[in-house]
């Protein structure tokens, strides 16, 4: 598969997202193709957006958060496994700012190291793909 978004902007959808309570990721997610490029990059059907995010409602987005720590924790171990170099999202990165920086843009920060992570993993695979 060919990555063809390698450079979102991830402080700014993390900007969005916060200041919508989650709905830009409700939409972004599948129709920015971000859900199926997940899935492939990790080699499995994730969890759908959608579901974590109603699944967060009643857990005051505690159940959304940990979805999306997971991710970003599993993206961390994708990119080490490529061999590129830090800083990596993580699930503690994710989870801290989003909790704790909550008052300090965290969770645009959080958002911006997972998407600088994907970003590049996308593109080494890409580059992977090229010379094969």
């Amino acid at each position: 598969m060919k990555f063809r978004h390698t450079n979102r902007p991830g402080f700014w959808i993390g900007f969005i997202d916060f200041f919508t309570a989650g709905i830009f990721l409700l939409f972004y997610m599948p129709l920015g193709g971000l859900q199926d490029e997940l899935d492939e990059i990790l080699g499995r059907r994730t969890q759908r957006y959608f579901l974590a995010y109603l699944l967060g409602i009643p857990t005051l987005f505690l159940y959304t958060l940990v979805w999306m720590a997971r991710i970003a924790e599993e993206l961390k171990e994708k990119a080490i496994e490529l061999g590129l170099e830090g800083p990596y999202t993580s699930w503690r990165h994710m989870f801290f700012w989003n909790t704790l920086g909550l008052l300090l843009l965290g969770p645009a920060v959080a958002t911006h190291r997972f998407f600088n992570t994907l970003n590049r993993v996308e593109m080494e695979l890409n580059r992977r793909n090229q010379t094969v």
